[in-house]
């Protein structure tokens, strides 16, 4: 893809040269150190838990999990390409000698490298738990295995309907609002009887993924949803690009 390296670039400096990455960092990082004090608080005055229930395991299968990717996933996004269509940038960029999958793909690698470089000092929590009890490596990578999962499905959502809106703030509203909605839709696993409904919204559901994942169990059906959910998203805002080149 020709100019990937250049777009991926001026996509990264466009992030962390504005408030906006740090902001988020600053706000991110200060709701899982809450998230992490009320799973150690909790430990501390409940020892006899089982345990089967570590502390990691409890933290990467918070319901404050979701709340963050409901917070990061749609700021990182929303001006991807919202913002270059209202300030007339994105004519530029597609008359270089770029091609729309290569502007599309680096715009949204610099999302997710944003998204994983925001996870990873919450490594430092895994390292002070490490000091009191025992840590299972493979467990922790497993969970951040299901983050970089979801994380990469949400930003693509996100990298679509910023590209569907010339309004960064529509943008955010659109993407919080699809990604509340499959996370109201996986809650439906624990509300509707067995049935096909229940076994739809037990594939969709972000909690049960990550629940799995932070037991350390890789399901296959929630590596093939991500997967799709990305690359379907991805798929779709590349033939949006290429509709402004030759519409």
């Amino acid at each position: 893809m020709t100019g990937f390296w250049a777009v991926y670039r001026r996509e990264m400096l466009s992030l962390w040269v504005t408030p906006l990455a740090w902001l988020l960092c600053f706000a991110f990082l200060l709701l899982q150190g809450i998230s992490f004090y009320v799973v150690i608080d909790h430990f501390a005055h409940f020892t006899s838990l089982s345990i089967d229930q570590g502390p990691t395991q409890t933290y990467f299968s918070s319901f404050f999990i979701p709340i963050s990717l409901l917070l990061v996933c749609p700021a990182l996004t929303m001006g991807i390409f919202a913002e270059e269509r209202r300030s007339g940038t994105i004519e530029s960029l597609l008359t270089a000698p770029v091609s729309g999958g290569a502007v599309v793909h680096a715009k949204y690698a610099a999302a997710l490298s944003t998204y994983c470089l925001l996870w990873l000092p919450t490594v430092l929590y895994v390292v002070i738990v490490r000091q009191v009890v025992e840590v299972d490596w493979a467990v922790v990578a497993a969970s951040y295995t299901g983050l970089f999962l979801v994380g990469a499905a949400y930003l693509a959502v996100g990298v679509l309907m910023s590209a569907l809106t010339r309004s960064q703030l529509a943008a955010l509203m659109l993407t919080t609002l699809v990604l509340f909605g499959l996370l109201i839709l996986g809650i439906g696993e624990r509300v509707f009887d067995p049935g096909p409904l229940q076994l739809v919204c037990a594939h969709v559901s972000v909690i049960s993924q990550l629940e799995d994942f932070s037991r350390g169990v890789i399901d296959v059906r929630r590596l093939v949803f991500d997967a799709s959910l990305a690359f379907g998203c991805l798929f779709f805002t590349r033939r949006v690009v290429d509709s402004w080149r030759w519409g």
